[in-house]
């Protein structure tokens, strides 16, 4: 059995290790799309209502049981982002990377499997458990990504980035397919076409997934990487520090702030969408799991093809620019889906969606990236610009429940969405005038 020297220093390029660290993204990302995004959701509102009674209990408080699940969310959401620039403080000072990696791993993936339990009589349980495995993937993700700079070489960061991205993308949809498979032909695996055993079989198929794929992560990854191991009173402070300086920067200048508002806003809208698409269309429409699921798998696909036609849009006529077109697009197809009453409506929005989804979210980060100061720490300015996205989400999970909550109807909170996109393209706009003006200058 190997065991790693502490007395040596972490050799950046071993290709054993950097095929390690991508195996994660193919481990967890089975929780975004199995659970996040497509059975998960409609299981839920399917345990949750009673005919056209949407009403649960929840700890004896009476809610809407969608707006119960769009408040789940926003607080699993807001304990990762408060608790993110905690997380990365220790992953740095303290070089204990892996160990607590692994924790928030057993913590989401075991939350996941335990709603295997999740029924009309345990929902409180279940919404626990979601949230639990919401935080679990929410957390490893800081630490995951803690290590990139630590066993690579600048010059490849990018480069096994994108493998990660593309091994998790491929990951994800083989498990989905086979969930779906199941879902869809119960009586292939034994079970009663009306039992809810497939979709509940699902979510321990991803806890054994992740659990089973990132012990391969693990066993690679260095247990300690020592990072700035320097005063312990640092610990528990410095990644909010960091926050404030960088906070302070982004005020100086006019650039970042006006993007990142939009940004804020945008992520707002296309977070929100990529949460709720499924229960609107459970609830709202009356689409079943054999329409939703492949229609959300759908969104996946054409979401690479988006990222690739919004790059070469971005690179003929500016980032800026193509970042635009793609919120334009949104607020088109977020307003066209307030009217939607059937599943064809819902299929050619979802299509739509996925290509600005892919292009909106890889240019926002690039577009961010080409404004930060060259002289700068650009780690600290990421990590700004993570919780940024993970308030936004907070913002847009709880504004849309909120909306429900007040109105009735998830509809007008898909025309909040349209608002939402409505605010960031003036700020884009703002940005882009101030661009012109500078250049003429």
């Amino acid at each position: 059995m190997n065991k790693i020297d502490r007395t040596k220093p972490i050799v950046k390029g071993d290709p054993k290790v950097i095929k390690a660290w991508v195996m994660y993204d193919w481990a967890n990302s089975v929780y975004q799309l199995t659970i996040a995004s497509t059975i998960f959701p409609i299981y839920y509102n399917t345990v949750t209502r009673r005919g056209d009674d949407f009403l649960v209990s929840f700890f004896g408080w009476e809610i809407v049981n969608t707006v119960l699940y769009s408040w789940a969310i926003a607080a699993a959401y807001l304990v990762v982002a408060l608790g993110s620039p905690l997380f990365s403080s220790i992953a740095d000072y303290t070089g204990r990377r892996k160990g607590f990696m692994r924790a928030f791993t057993w913590i989401g993936a075991v939350s996941c499997g335990a709603l295997y339990f999740f029924d009309p009589q345990h929902i409180e349980f279940g919404v626990i458990a979601f949230v639990l495995g919401t935080v679990g993937y929410g957390g490893s993700i800081v630490f995951y990504n803690s290590f990139l700079p630590v066993i690579a070489e600048p010059k490849d960061q990018d480069a096994i980035s994108a493998r990660g991205y593309s091994m998790g993308y491929l990951g994800g949809v083989i498990l989905l397919l086979f969930n779906l498979l199941m879902i869809m032909k119960p009586g292939w695996f034994g079970f009663n076409p009306d039992s809810s055993m497939p979709a509940r079989i699902s979510f321990v198929t991803v806890c054994i997934w992740w659990i089973g794929f990132s012990t391969l992560t693990f066993k690679r990854l260095p247990k300690y990487t020592f990072g700035k191991r320097l005063n312990r009173e640092n610990v528990f402070t410095n990644g909010y520090k960091e926050l404030r300086m960088v906070y302070g920067q982004v005020r100086s200048s006019y650039r970042l702030t006006v993007y990142l508002l939009g940004f804020f806003f945008i992520m707002m809208g296309i977070l929100t969408t990529m949460f709720m698409a499924a229960t609107f269309g459970e609830k709202e429409l009356g689409l079943k799991e054999g329409v939703l699921i492949p229609t959300i798998l759908l969104i996946q696909l054409v979401a690479m093809f988006g990222a690739w036609f919004f790059a070469r849009l971005s690179g003929r006529y500016g980032n800026l620019k193509a970042l635009i077109v793609s919120v334009v697009v949104w607020i088109i197809v977020c307003m066209y889906a307030f009217t939607i009453q059937q599943a064809t409506g819902f299929i050619v929005a979802a299509f739509v969606i996925g290509i600005v989804m892919g292009g909106s979210q890889s240019l926002a980060r690039s577009t961010y990236s080409k404004m930060l100061p060259e002289t700068t720490d650009h780690t600290s300015f990421f990590s700004f610009y993570d919780v940024t996205e993970k308030l936004a989400t907070v913002a847009g999970t709880f504004s849309f429940g909120i909306i429900e909550a007040i109105t009735g109807s998830m509809r007008y909170s898909v025309l909040a969405i349209t608002v939402f996109f409505g605010i960031g393209l003036v700020f884009l706009v703002m940005l882009l005038g101030h661009q012109r003006i500078k250049d003429k200058g």
